[in-house]
């Protein structure tokens, strides 16, 4: 199968989620690396691991937001291009906000809720399929997403700058993006269960 730029996005995508997982799970002090941390402001320690992690999410998250539009424009959708960017998505914010929360960065809910609302969503699209309906993103799971990458962008970042002035914009922005996780997976299925049937 040839790839076209969008899927190799895709993909490019699904690789920067792997490495985000490698950079902050890897024991480097067993290979004697060590990673150094700084002190911003005297009062805030910031680990680079999160930062290279933060900068590979920022780029993974960019490539979410071309390849679509490419695939569009250029009409190079295709069935493949269609699966590897959902799990490539899927794979990259699930990634990071398991990670997180066992790093006690934000709250275990938070990855329970968005994951299991996914699950839910998915399950009603796979149904949907099946009977030859395809049902597209609603717009408040699109401004979810968004939502979602901004908190978690500024996460990795140590909510920087805000931390700085105490105002924790990272974790209201994770809480709005679940807030719209639950509504927009209700009206998800309020919209499309006659299609269940």
């Amino acid at each position: 199968m040839k790839m076209n730029l969008p899927n190799k996005l895709s993909i490019s995508r699904l690789i920067m989620a792997f490495l985000i997982a490698l950079v902050l799970l890897f024991p480097f002090y067993l290979v004697d690396i060590n990673i150094p941390k700084i002190l911003v402001n005297n009062i805030l320690v910031v680990d680079i691991r999160y930062i290279i992690a933060g900068v590979l999410f920022i780029i993974a998250s960019f490539t979410d937001l071309l390849d679509g539009r490419i695939a569009r424009k250029r009409n190079l959708v295709t069935n493949f291009g269609k699966f590897i960017d959902a799990i490539a998505d899927k794979v990259l914010v699930n990634t990071s906000l398991i990670i997180l929360s066992a790093q006690g960065f934000i709250s275990p809910a938070i990855p329970v809720i968005i994951i299991a609302r996914d699950t839910i969503v998915d399950s009603i699209r796979m149904i949907a399929s099946s009977n030859g309906t395809v049902i597209p993103a609603g717009k408040a799971g699109k401004i979810k997403t968004v939502v979602m990458m901004i908190g978690l962008s500024l996460t990795f970042f140590y909510n920087l700058p805000f931390e700085l002035w105490n105002v924790d914009v990272s974790n209201v922005l994770l809480i709005i993006a679940v807030v719209l996780s639950i509504y927009s997976g209700i009206e998800y299925y309020y919209l499309n269960k006659d299609k269940l049937v």
